[in-house]
């Protein structure tokens, strides 16, 4: 009897884990127990549970300039540095609204044409109806958010799904756009105020008095601020902060990323316009993913929609309004777009501009299988995008090898997101 009681007890109970499952650690502990030994145990333990966050992608990017460097020593020019962030803030946008709709496992096939109609639709009220270019600004990226509320309203109330639905919008918000601009099929805008301000090379300052210089102390300072405070919030609480030398170190790295960069830039045009609001968009909607009651909501939902339900969670409110943020960001991405030619064409939000803002969202990270990913993967999956796309043309490669290319890329992105939720499976971090 006391061997069976014995043998009983060292039989795993269906409350307790497999042996083989690792549990979470949180990395702000391990550091202020084990120092720098703890970063490297946190990062071995990542690697092994398939959790590689932005590593493929930096290491993808540290190649691509590597190489097109190599083959063109203009491709690491100043000048280049601003071809390359000036042009991938439009498509970014995009991409921003598509990270949203990816974190809940769904498609938005529209955004190509809704950013193209919003085009559409600001010329004519700023141009043809002379409506004051502010409010034509906010009635335009109203017309995306309602767009893509309705695109919502059918996927989360009536049931269509999500694929179905945005193509219907793909290809019906194409003619509308077609019947706005008419028999000439484009629509000129004037080059002031708003759209001038969309479509400068360079940060409201002149170059040679540094703009790019007082984003980066900005930055540097937010980023210090934000992590004391966080720090004093959970030393409060009574769990695990990040120390203030890991801080130090994280904001270091930002200064000496954000001055190399300002360095660079402001020995051409400097820091573009269309830049700086992007990346205040990014941090925005970081900021509302992470730090907000909505944002956990949204990757509750992308994770597991039943038990997200039955958590309480209004599901169909949550699809409906990520879907009307896709439709906003493609309406400030098609505005972005028309301040570069100050025209609104035919052509808008045609071609390849829906698979590039698609791409860049799955090259910079974001699961196309939800429940994981950041609006971060926008800025990176763009810099790689657009990095090939600068680099072939300086090569004066044929363009239907940067698509050969892109594709490549964009597979090599997914094959890396199925290997490695495979490989979460495995370790039980699923």
């Amino acid at each position: 009897m006391s061997d069976k009681t014995t043998l009983s007890k060292q039989e795993p109970t269906a409350e307790e884990p497999p042996a083989a499952v690792s549990q979470a650690v949180d990395p702000r502990l391990l550091v202020r127990e084990q120092g720098f030994r703890g970063y490297l145990t946190e990062f071995k333990r990542k690697l092994r549970g398939g959790e590689l966050g932005s590593l493929p992608v930096i290491v993808g990017l540290i190649i691509i300039w590597t190489v097109f460097q190599s083959q063109d020593s203009l491709f690491l020019s100043a000048g280049n540095m601003v071809n390359i962030t000036y042009f991938l803030a439009a498509t970014g946008m995009l991409s921003i609204g598509l990270v949203f709709v990816l974190l809940l496992g769904e498609i938005d096939l529209s955004v190509g044409s809704v950013s193209g109609l919003a085009a559409a639709v600001f010329a004519v009220l700023s141009t043809t109806h002379h409506v004051n270019p502010i409010l034509a600004f906010f009635l335009t990226i109203l017309t995306g958010v309602v767009i893509g509320a309705i695109h919502g309203f059918f996927f989360a109330k009536i049931g269509v799904p999500a694929f179905v639905v945005t193509l219907a919008g793909f290809m019906g918000w194409n003619g509308l756009m077609q019947w706005i601009l008419g028999d000439t099929g484009s629509l000129s805008i004037q080059d002031k105020g708003l759209m001038h301000l969309l479509g400068q090379r360079s940060f409201f300052l002149d170059a040679d008095i540094a703009g790019a210089y007082l984003l980066a102390v900005l930055g540097t300072v937010s980023l210090l601020a934000g992590s004391f405070i966080e720090q004093s919030r959970r030393r409060k609480a009574g769990v695990p902060f990040r120390p203030t030398s890991e801080i130090v170190i994280r904001a270091a790295a930002l200064a000496v990323a954000a001055f190399v960069s300002a360095f660079v830039l402001n020995r051409a045009a400097g820091v573009p316009n269309a830049l700086v609001i992007f990346l205040a968009a990014l941090i925005l909607c970081d900021f509302v993913l992470r730090r907000t009651s909505y944002g956990r909501k949204i990757f509750a939902v992308g994770g597991n929609i039943e038990a997200a339900r039955r958590a309480g969670i209004n599901v169909a409110l949550i699809r409906i309004s990520v879907f009307a943020i896709s439709g906003g960001f493609a309406a400030l991405g098609g505005l972005f777009l028309a301040a570069q030619t100050y025209t609104a064409t035919l052509g808008a939000g045609s071609g390849n501009l829906l698979m590039l803002a698609i791409a860049a969202a799955v090259i910079g990270g974001t699961s196309l299988f939800g429940g994981r990913g950041s609006v971060w993967s926008a800025l990176l999956g763009m810099l790689v995008i657009q990095s090939i796309q600068t680099g072939l043309d300086l090569l004066n490669m044929n363009t239907a090898l940067q698509y050969m290319i892109t594709g490549g890329v964009l597979l090599a992105a997914v094959v890396i997101d199925s290997v490695s939720r495979k490989t979460q499976k495995a370790s039980g971090r699923a």
